[in-house]
């Protein structure tokens, strides 16, 4: 038995086929709008829960894990891996862009090249850096 988070994300998975992401409190609420209206994003953002608001890094981290959601930032923080290990996350994506309106297109992009038509954590222990010249790609394991 696991914690009630992961337990919830067994559930979660059979409910929707959405992608499921924990937003954290750094990305503007436009852009997490964006996510859950017109990409259809199953979207836990962190700064409408009182006690998650204020979470540190490490804590959106593990908890973003558990949940079996792929955790969205802009912090670059999140890119080290002594800090934040691959293997204990369930994806992580730092989206790099000057203005809202990039940073809906990068999200458009990694909509279509990442979680259309696959499972609900593609990113299950990867971290990817999508910026303006992110070609689309993953890379492999």
């Amino acid at each position: 038995m696991g914690t009630l988070a992961s337990e919830l994300g067994d559930v979660a998975e059979r409910i929707t086929d959405a992608p499921r992401v924990y937003a954290d409190a750094n990305l503007p609420a436009g852009v997490v709008r964006f996510m859950r209206e017109r990409l259809k994003w199953d979207v836990l953002f962190v700064v409408e829960d009182e006690d998650l608001r204020r979470a540190s890094d490490v804590a959106h981290f593990r908890l973003a894990g558990q949940m079996r959601r792929t955790l969205i930032t802009l912090d670059r923080d999140y890119l080290d891996d002594a800090r934040f290990p691959c293997r204990e996350c369930g994806g992580v994506v730092v989206l790099s862009a000057p203005h809202q309106e990039q940073l809906e297109r990068l999200l458009q992009r990694l909509d279509h090249a990442v979680f259309q038509g696959r499972v609900h954590t593609p990113l299950l222990g990867r971290k990817l850096h999508v910026h303006t010249d992110w070609s689309g790609e993953l890379d492999p394991l």
